[in-house]
C-alpha cells in the first residue's frame, strides 16, 4: 500500500526558475531512489516534502494525512538529512545528539538517553561518542546525520546526496546503514550517483529540469533497454561526427580508449557491438537519448 503520494507538485522561484513541474509520485515502504543531475529539482522536491517550503500548487499525502494542510503531523514522522548538514563543531557527538533529541521533542530523560546511545551504536559512532563532531571525517559526519534523522523513530526518511565526497569504504558503510533502516519505512534517496540507486533501491525515478522523465524498477528499466545500447571504440576527433549521426547517450574511457555509447533499435553502423545495459545506460538514455533531449530542453 502506498504511504507517500505526491500529486502535480509545482514550484517556481522568484527568479523564474521552475524547480518542480507537475511532479507526481507514489512511493511505498522501502528505499526509493531519485536520480537526476545537479539542478534537476531533486532538492526542491525534498525540501517541499520536508515542509521547509510550500509548493505553488499540488498535493502531498503521507499515511492519508494532507501534508500541506497539516505540516506538523508530517514533521512528527520525518527524519531529514539535507545535502548540507551543519553541526556545532566543538560539541561531542553524544551531547549534540542529545540536544537534537530535545529539539525533536523527546521529553523523557531516560528514554532519550537510551535512544541516543542506541543510535550511536547503530551508526558505528559509539566508540567516538565523546569526540567533538568537528573532528569527524566526512563519512562519520554523514553517519551522525543519519543518527539525528532517526531520532523519534520517523516513518519517512529523506537523505539528500548523502554519499557525495565519501571514499569507497565509507560509502559502503553508509550503504549498509541505509539498507538496514530502509525496510519498515519510506526512505527517499536523492542523488546524482547512479551506483547508490543501483545498490540500494528496488524503485526509482529520474528527474530533469523539474520534471519526472522516467520511473520504475531498475531491473525492468534495464531490461527494457536490452538490444538498444551499442558501443564502439573511436578516436576523439570522430566524436562530433558520431554525435551528429547517432543518438549518443554517453562516452567513456575504457582501458585508455574512447568508447561511445549509442541508443538505437538496430545496429547503427559497422563496428558497433551490442552491450547489455546497466542502470547508468538507463539514466543516460533518459537524459540524453532522443526523448530525453527533448524533455531536458523543454
Amino acid at each position: 500500500m502506498a504511504r507517500l503520494k505526491i500529486q502535480q507538485l509545482t514550484k517556481t522561484y522568484p527568479n523564474g526558475v521552475k524547480a518542480l513541474d507537475a511532479v507526481s509520485l507514489t512511493i511505498p515502504n522501502g528505499m526509493f531512489g531519485l536520480l537526476g543531475p545537479n539542478g534537476a529539482g531533486k532538492s526542491s522536491l525534498m525540501r517541499t516534502l520536508a515542509t521547509l517550503q510550500l509548493p505553488d500548487s499540488g498535493y502531498i499525502y503521507f499515511d492519508g494525512n494532507d501534508v500541506l494542510q497539516n505540516p506538523q503531523e508530517m514533521r512528527n514522522k520525518l527524519g531529514y538529512l539535507p545535502q548540507d548538514f551543519g553541526v556545532y563543531p566543538k560539541i561531542s557527538a553524544v551531547d549534540l545528539l542529545t540536544h537534537l533529541a530535545v529539539l525533536k521533542g523527546l521529553p523523557n530523560t531516560n528514554d532519550r538517553k537510551e535512544q541516543v546511545l542506541a543510535l550511536l551504536q547503530q551508526t558505528n559512532l559509539f566508540e567516538v561518542r565523546k569526540r567533538s563532531v568537528g573532528t569527524f571525517s566526512g563519512g562519520m559526519r554523514q553517519r551522525f546525520g543519519i543518527a539525528q534523522a532517526l531520532l523519534g523513530n520517523p516513518q519517512l526518511i529523506i537523505v539528500d546526496e548523502p554519499t557525495a565526497g565519501l571514499d569507497p569504504q565509507e560509502r559502503n558503510r553508509f550503504h549498509d546503514l541505509l539498507n538496514e533502516i530502509g525496510t519498515e519505512r519510506v526512505v527517499i534517496l536523492s542523488t546524482h550517483i547512479v551506483e547508490d540507486v543501483n545498490d540500494l533501491c528496488p524503485e526509482m525515478a529520474v528527474m530533469a529540469n523539474g520534471k519526472l522523465i522516467l520511473q520504475g524498477k531498475p531491473a525492468n528499466l534495464t531490461e527494457n533497454l536490452d538490444g538498444k545500447i551499442w558501443r564502439k571504440v573511436i578516436i576523439k576527433a570522430e566524436l562530433d561526427q558520431y554525435s551528429t549521426r547517432f543518438d549518443v547517450i554517453s562516452t567513456r574511457i575504457i582501458a585508455g580508449q574512447l568508447n561511445v555509447f549509442v541508443l538505437a533499435d538496430q545496429l547503427p553502423a559497422a563496428g558497433f557491438e551490442r552491450v547489455y545495459p546497466g542502470l547508468e545506460e538507463v539514466y543516460f538514455a533518459a537524459l540524453f537519448g532522443t526523448k530525453g533531449k527533448r524533455e531536458v530542453l523543454v
